[in-house]
């Protein structure tokens, strides 16, 4: 009996091994529900669908100023030559202009908010990268890959809208072949420009000469 009893010991479990139960049902639960919202983040319109198009606090035409007035992208994002972030206009550059032109609209009244308070209008973001994703306007605008190639023609948006899926594999497909999209520098920011020969061969003119070869390392954007 005593034999018996010595095997059943050496055979039984530890107490913990109880827990597992419990650790299998709370995993039960808890594994399909992080799958579901990881595929819910991973489709949500902000981050990857072509056509999010967010409502902002002040109605902005970029159809208006950029494509009948032909306003420069750098005159509102000023930063885009010289940083990883296309910066939002300050109140003041809203005001330079609209101090004289329509400036009792109700449409300006959050513009005219901010400037007496000093608040920023709270802008909303379309182009939103995930923040594990390193991508620098300047190293793009500086080479010669022109704003619609990312953004669309924005000269043609009453309410900008996200163009382009922005995904790993769009991304990827740029830098494996820039020659697509490389134009000459002083065009960058030409919504309605188009090569006077194929682009193919106008790209690659541009890479050789400029030695663009644009990484396709993890590091590269995933910092």
């Amino acid at each position: 009996m005593s034999d018996e009893s010595g095997s059943q010991g050496r055979f039984a479990f530890p107490r913990w091994f109880n827990h597992l139960r419990t650790v299998a049902a709370v995993a039960a639960v808890m594994v399909p529900l992080y799958l579901l919202l990881l595929i819910y983040g991973g489709f949500d319109p902000r981050t990857t669908a072509v056509g999010y198009e967010p409502v902002q606090p002040v109605p902005y035409s970029h159809a208006l100023h950029v494509g009948q007035l032909g306003l420069d992208c750098r005159y509102c994002h000023t930063t885009v030559e010289q940083a990883a972030f296309a910066a939002l206009p300050p109140t003041q550059t809203c005001l330079n202009c609209h101090q004289q032109i329509r400036k009792e609209s109700h449409k300006l009244l959050p513009v005219r908010e901010s400037y007496a308070t000093g608040k920023p209008v709270p802008w909303v973001k379309v182009h939103d990268l995930p923040d594990y994703v390193y991508f620098n306007h300047s190293a793009h605008v500086t080479r010669g890959i022109g704003c619609v190639s990312c953004h669309g023609r924005v000269d043609k948006m009453e309410v900008v809208q996200q163009a382009e899926p922005l995904s790993m594999a769009w991304c990827l497909d740029c830098h494996r072949r820039p020659e697509q999209h490389l134009r000459p520098v002083e065009h960058v920011t030409a919504m309605d420009w188009v090569p006077n020969e194929d682009q193919l061969s106008l790209g690659r003119r541009l890479r050789q000469a400029h030695q663009i070869n644009p990484s396709t390392d993890c590091s590269t954007c995933h910092r």
